[in-house]
């Protein structure tokens, strides 16, 4: 499963370079669906332009990336179209009404069940999280995110099962995998 949960995006090299061995093809071919739909507060709309360029400096390309606000139903196939989902930070409440709203639910759970790249930062990870009720359904416990560092969880790996809150730091994310989950920094 591709999927990358975060508190501030590709914040680390690491992070990053997770990312990009994600995504299985150069960059620069990338297209990339960027949700902007939880920035509704004015501190979330001013982290946008940091977020827009986490995947600028991965070399995808600017007219490569749609900017998708989830106010309308799309009228495509989103595993046909983009390799990699950018969900961007704010209201996690207000993001997740919004893709249920339009369906964007059975998309997305399509587009990862198929291979594709999602990247949560900060709402955009707590959608997928048990204590988000109707939630995406990832996690089996609750996500705390910008956890400062001498109470955020350590680096390593954990069970799909865990049922304990993680306290995700802002330099640290999470990676799925198989049998467990880890948390890389």
């Amino acid at each position: 499963m591709n999927v990358l949960l975060t508190s501030c995006g590709l914040e680390t090299k690491a992070i990053e370079q997770t990312f990009l061995k994600m995504l299985n093809k150069a960059p620069s071919q990338a297209k990339a669906m960027f949700v902007p739909t939880a920035a509704i507060s004015p501190d979330a709309i001013e982290v946008l332009p940091k977020c827009l360029n986490d995947l600028l400096k991965c070399g995808i390309a600017r007219e490569n990336i749609f900017v998708c606000d989830l106010h309308d139903a799309l009228n495509v196939s989103i595993s046909d179209e983009y390799d990699v989902i950018y969900l961007c930070g704010g209201d996690p409440t207000y993001l997740l009404r919004r893709i249920r709203e339009h369906g964007f639910d059975k998309e997305l759970e399509s587009f990862i069940n198929h291979g594709g790249v999602v990247v949560g930062v900060s709402a955009g990870s707590m959608i997928f999280a048990d204590d988000m009720p109707n939630n995406l359904g990832l996690l089996k416990c609750a996500l705390d995110v910008h956890c400062s560092r001498d109470t955020c969880d350590k680096a390593g790996q954990y069970s799909l099962n865990r049922t304990d809150r993680i306290r995700l730091g802002n330099e640290q994310a999470i990676v799925f995998e198989k049998e467990h989950f880890s948390i890389i920094e």
